[in-house]
């Protein structure tokens, strides 16, 4: 059985899905956009060797290449296949992902394990102020419970025992790179550190709030970004420029 849509949104991360609605909602206007999900179980290892070999499963079924988009571990997810099928990709738009594929918010989570003397829940909850700030509008302890599973359920390749490094580098296929101002995480020096690998038909974008999951807080302005995006290489895609 083949599908046919035009865009692919990667979960690799099911607990924190939720954040990913209002983008999803924008782009969906404008084009048929599906959405792919990886649950590893607490049984499994983390490899994201195996989520991306399921999402190969997924995408040789589609009846042409797609545009991949992902946020966090699931942008990883999108690189690593990216770097490895490109003739399955039309484009890779990544979201809070650095030019080191591996500083995910795990890593800031194992590194205050490991040097302060505090206990996982407030880790946790130091967690959710980093990441959200101050002026969400979302329960600490319900978002802390989402994190916690994004521990057990998403192929993250950091332990307590060890932190881990992926490859540097660039794709083939035109690459859009969309970092906050404000990120904890992806913060600008790292974003930047991405010029070094682009194309000159690839896009390095900032919003300019929104901390971590700045595609929650700003929808509208991450979508008309990307949308632009793909109407520079693709044309064909939407039958018209969105307005600046």
């Amino acid at each position: 059985m083949s599908y046919s849509f035009d865009v692919l949104w990667l979960s690799a991360s099911p607990s924190l899905k939720y954040f990913d609605q209002l983008l999803l909602r924008n782009l969906s206007k404008y084009l048929n956009i599906a959405r792919w999900e990886y649950r590893q179980t607490k049984d499994e290892a983390s490899s994201i060797d195996k989520a991306v070999a399921l999402l190969y499963d997924c995408v040789q079924s589609c009846d042409r290449p797609v545009h991949l988009v992902g946020h966090g571990i699931s942008g990883i997810v999108g690189l690593i296949f990216a770097r490895q099928y490109p003739q399955q990709v039309q484009s890779l738009t990544l979201l809070a992902v650095a030019a080191q594929p591996a500083t995910t918010w795990h890593t800031h989570y194992y590194i205050q394990r490991q040097l302060l003397p505090i206990t996982r829940e407030q880790v946790l909850v130091n967690t959710v102020r980093s990441l959200f700030g101050n002026k969400h509008h979302y329960s600490t302890k319900k978002l802390a419970i989402a994190l916690e599973r994004d521990l057990e359920e998403s192929p993250s390749v950091h332990s307590l025992f060890r932190l881990a490094n992926l490859p540097k580098g660039d794709v083939s296929v035109p690459l859009m790179v969309c970092g906050s101002k404000t990120d904890p995480v992806v913060h600008p020096p790292v974003l930047h550190e991405w010029l070094t690998w682009l194309k000159p038909e690839d896009k390095l974008w900032e919003c300019p709030a929104g901390y971590h999951f700045f595609h929650h807080f700003y929808p509208q302005l991450v979508g008309k970004q990307i949308l632009h995006f793909w109407q520079l290489n693709h044309p064909q895609l939407l039958p018209k420029i969105v307005n600046s």
